[in-house]
């Protein structure tokens, strides 16, 4: 990823807060090109006053180098971070986060899912002898944790400035980051001190191995010590360090002729005498615990290390080079940046140096203890090409869907007009078709009477022929038909005479048609002949009416035989033949007329 043209550093110390503005320079390195740093009052008893200082500092600092809201990196101070370095036996590499997060549990002092804590492999040992010679390999880790709700509380101050969190770093590990950019040549072991308002942290420094330790005394303590002895607030003895404040050279050296100037140097020799103390038993446990080295020099930096004498002091205590940290030595300073205030102010540009190598390169160490919203906010923002490039794949696909129904709906169009023609055309045909069939209606109904009278003719004969066709070989005979309408025969006489019923009745008016006649309707016909003695008696009789009920022409009710039978009951044994009518109902009658 390349690196951004603008890097902006934040270093969040307990009396010191300093803004810088950095650019990538040609050389793959980094440029300085404005800063600035602000004192907030560092009084333990008005810690709860603190965060807003830092968010106002913050702020002001921003409106001061007039800077854009953007990305940064910034620093937590030692005294807010709990590091450990722990030794690891050689594991899988698909272990070592186990591994590390079961050492995190064991060694970090507060429940784990109450912190936010990162780790670095700081060095590893492979091979049979081990890294004491005397063991399998060893693999060093460093953790780092802070409180989650402190943590939100600092990220909280920042972002209000308009900025947005990218890292958060550990103090310590920027200096030690800034340490190796500038003096990654020095052979040996060198000991960087950080005298800061609350703890001097110390940092190692050898090729390939690191380790840092934090002591409880700093520039707050010895302010601590003037309050008391001068009888004065913390602000004021403060102010009284700032001003008269130096190390006491003691010995053969004269004291000063201001008695209170020279109280006050012999309270900060007496503190920062206790400081060496600490000190030397930090470099003792450093070589006895970690394996390492005595210190070949010694490079002092922070705050408290402004006081005056206090380098001849530890020169003359460590009996080694020392001089103060440059963290400059390999940052080009841009002509934006004053060059006296850059030179006096160089001790204190260590972290903000630090942090501005994380945005350009890989730095030795890494770590970043980003807060759970800020995670959460870079996952989602780098997401944001995926969901952006989702949206335009979805209107590209609902464009490819309008196009596509825009040119279906214009092939409809061509396709209905042509349609529409057709329609018209087909249109005219019809009613051309409309017209002939009504003349064919037309024609037809005039037809009907003659189509009528010549099925009429044919009926009596179909009459005559089911009735032969059906009728028992032997043994019966018909002797008389007579039509009949309503199950009455009819009186058959003169043409011009009305029809009478048999018993003379006329027959009735057509229903909706009053005083009309009806016209007349033979719906049956009766049956009457004589059967022969035989056999099967009259059972050849009902054999003959099963046969008729069989044909398309009567309808007749074989479970009602009263309403088809007459036959004589019994047979004269004189006669030779028996008679029986039968009453035919047609299941369409036919008019007469």
């Amino acid at each position: 990823m390349a690196a951004p043209a603008r890097i902006l550093s934040l270093n969040l110390g307990t009396q010191t807060v300093g803004l810088a503005e950095f650019q990538r320079a040609d050389n793959g390195g980094i440029m300085l090109n404005s800063y600035k740093l602000t004192e907030i009052l560092s009084d333990p008893s008005a810690e709860a006053m603190r965060l807003p200082q830092t968010r106002l500092a913050v702020a002001e600092m921003k409106d001061t180098l007039k800077l854009r809201g953007g990305g940064i990196n910034y620093a937590i101070s030692g005294q807010n971070i709990f590091a450990r370095f722990v030794k690891l036996p050689t594991v899988a590499e698909e272990k070592v986060e186990q591994i590390i997060g079961f050492e995190a549990q064991q060694n970090v002092p507060f429940p784990i899912e109450e912190v936010v804590w990162d780790y670095q492999l700081v060095t590893g040992t492979h091979g049979k002898d081990g890294a004491n010679g005397s063991g399998g390999g060893q693999v060093e880790v460093v953790l780092v944790a802070i409180k989650a709700d402190l943590l939100d509380d600092l990220n909280a101050a920042t972002e209000g400035g308009g900025f947005r969190t990218q890292v958060v770093d550990a103090a310590p590990m920027a200096l030690y980051n800034a340490f190796r950019y500038n003096y990654s040549d020095l052979p040996g072991c060198s000991l960087l001190v950080d005298l800061g308002a609350r703890t001097t942290n110390l940092i190692f420094v050898e090729p390939g191995k690191v380790f840092s330790r934090s002591i409880p005394i700093g520039g707050n303590t010895i302010t601590t010590n003037l309050a008391k002895e001068f009888g004065e607030n913390f602000a004021t003895a403060e102010e009284r360090k700032k001003r008269d404040g130096y190390v006491s050279l003691g010995g053969a050296y004269a004291d000063d002729p201001d008695a209170d100037v020279a109280k006050a140097a012999k309270i900060i020799r007496n503190s920062m005498t206790k400081l060496h103390a600490e000190i030397s038993r930090s470099i003792n446990f450093y070589r006895a615990q970690q394996n390492g080295t005595q210190p070949a020099r010694i490079f002092l930096c922070g705050g408290t290390a402004s006081l005056s004498y206090l380098r001849e002091f530890f020169a003359e205590k460590f009996q080694v080079p020392l001089e103060y940290f440059n963290p400059l030595r390999n940052v080009t300073v841009t002509a934006n940046v004053n060059v006296e205030g850059v030179v006096r102010d160089a001790h204190l540009l260590g972290e903000l140096v630090g942090l501005g190598l994380r945005s350009i390169n890989n730095c030795p160490m890494e770590l970043n203890l980003r807060p759970g919203s800020v995670v959460r906010a870079q996952r989602l923002a780098s997401r944001q090409p995926y969901y952006v490039a989702a949206g335009l794949c979805l209107l590209l696909a609902l464009a490819g869907w309008w196009l596509y129904f825009l040119r279906a709906a214009s092939i409809q169009s061509d396709v209905l007009d042509s349609v529409k023609a057709k329609v018209a055309t087909m249109q005219d045909y019809e009613a051309k078709f409309k017209t002939a069939t009504a003349d064919i209606q037309k024609v037809a109904a005039s037809a009907a009477p003659l189509g009528q009278t010549v099925e009429d003719r044919q009926f009596w004969a179909r009459v005559i022929n089911e009735l032969s066709v059906r009728m028992p070989d032997k043994y019966v005979w018909i002797t008389q038909l007579t039509p009949t309408t309503d199950g009455r025969p009819l009186a058959l006489g003169d043409p011009a005479k009305p029809l009478q019923a048999a018993t003379g009745t006329a027959l009735a008016p057509t229903a909706g048609k009053p005083g009309a006649a009806k016209e007349p309707l033979i719906d049956g016909i009766l049956v009457q002949g004589l059967y022969l003695h035989n056999p099967d008696g009259v059972k050849i009789v009902h054999d003959f009416v099963n046969n008729l009920a069989k044909s398309d022409l009567f309808k007749l009710d074989l479970n009602n035989p009263n309403s088809i039978y007459k036959i004589d009951q019994g047979e004269d044994p004189k006669a030779w033949a028996t008679t029986y009518k039968l009453q035919l109902t047609f299941k369409q009658g036919i008019p007469l007329s």
